[in-house]
């Protein structure tokens, strides 16, 4: 029997994100007492700017104790080479990695920017 199996992500591309994920490093800086925010640096993408973080995680956090209400989380990315339309896999796996790093398991919305690789997404345990 023939498989119908599809690769939706090129080897290259697999490589890519391999890549990314295994190098991909935080650095928190405490916004208020409700949220943080943390700076992502990847190896081989960078604020077009200032040359530093490629771009920033804002996490607010509900701390009335009600564990059915979501954290919202904002992730903006500033290398605008991640808004090419061909990179929207490795886009879609970073924001992936940074809710399993950050946020865990608990129920989380998450924002993206990234230009045209741009999305919102619900995690629920």
């Amino acid at each position: 029997m023939k498989k119908n199996i599809i690769d939706l992500i090129s080897p290259e591309m697999e490589k890519e994100i391999n890549n990314e994920l295994k190098y991909m490093k935080f650095t928190r800086n405490l916004r208020s007492l409700t949220a943080d925010e943390w700076y992502i640096f990847l190896s081989n993408y960078k604020d077009p700017r200032t040359k530093g973080a490629a771009g920033k995680v804002i996490i607010h956090y509900d701390l009335q104790g009600n564990r059915d209400i979501f954290i919202n989380t904002t992730v903006i990315l500033e290398d605008s080479k991640l808004y090419n339309p061909q990179l929207k896999s490795l886009v879609y796996a970073i924001g992936d990695e940074v809710i399993n790093r950050l946020v865990g398991y608990a129920n989380t919305l998450l924002s993206l920017h990234a230009g045209e690789n741009s999305y919102d997404a619900e995690y629920v345990k």
